[in-house]
């Protein structure tokens, strides 16, 4: 892992693990922490504490109960509303896009497009999930909408640790790429309507395979609690 320059440290702890939460490099559930962030991005525990606790007041991460601070767990009400959001927010950048972007933008789309049809071909969920971001954020770049980026920015890192499962899905991989090569025409021929229809299907699609998975690991948390037996309440002192 690539150590933090001094120089702007706080912003860029922040960032990394910003950027982590986007590329599902953190499991669902997990605490983070903060020795053990420090000594990966080469910083002291101070910007790690503040960047966390940034996070939390963003929502993007959770304070349990003991005070430790966590990745959130995963909720299948939280990812429906999430899709929702991120449909219409991403379709206009998508939309935004096709209407503003130039030839290199295009260029720029389609050489990253190609990194992921190599990480598809040779299931490299890592590269795929980096390439899949590049790709992205080079799409929502060229909508030229500063606020709107940093509201995608924001979805991301709630749903990244949704997608960390995604890849290693088969029938996933057959789709990885299809609606990007679909987003990239649209854009060629400056097709705002495509352009959305072909990023809203993509999201779809990663839906279509995480929403099941969702649904089977609620009834399993659901089967769990109702094994548990009963705790007996303890006795009152005053009885004793």
């Amino acid at each position: 892992m690539d150590k933090i320059e001094h120089r702007t440290l706080n912003d860029r702890t922040y960032d990394r693990i910003k950027q982590g939460l986007m590329t599902a490099s953190f499991r669902p559930g997990q605490v983070l922490v903060i020795r053990t962030l420090a000594g990966q991005y080469g910083v002291s525990a101070t910007p790690v504490r503040e960047a966390l606790q940034r996070l939390v007041a963003e929502r993007l991460l959770v304070m349990k109960a003991n005070r430790s601070i966590a990745v959130p767990e995963l909720e299948l009400d939280a990812y429906l509303e999430l899709l929702r959001i991120r449909c219409e927010v991403e379709g206009l950048a998508a939309e935004l896009a096709a209407e503003r972007i130039d030839a290199a933008g295009v260029a720029r789309l389609e050489a990253i497009a190609e990194t992921l049809e190599r990480a598809v071909e040779a299931q490299d969920h890592a590269a795929y999930r980096t390439a899949n971001q590049a790709f992205h954020f080079a799409l929502y770049e060229a909508a030229r909408s500063p606020r709107l980026f940093g509201i995608i920015r924001d979805l991301w890192g709630q749903t990244g640790p949704y997608v960390s499962a995604l890849f290693v899905s088969a029938p996933y991989r057959l789709q990885a790429n299809s609606e990007h090569r679909r987003i990239l025409a649209a854009l060629a021929g400056n097709d705002a309507a495509a352009a959305r229809e072909a990023l809203v299907a993509d999201i779809s699609i990663a839906s279509e395979h995480i929403v099941p998975n969702l649904i089977r690991a609620r009834a399993s948390r659901a089967a769990a609690q109702r094994r548990e037996p009963a705790r007996r309440p303890l006795p009152d002192p005053a009885e004793a």
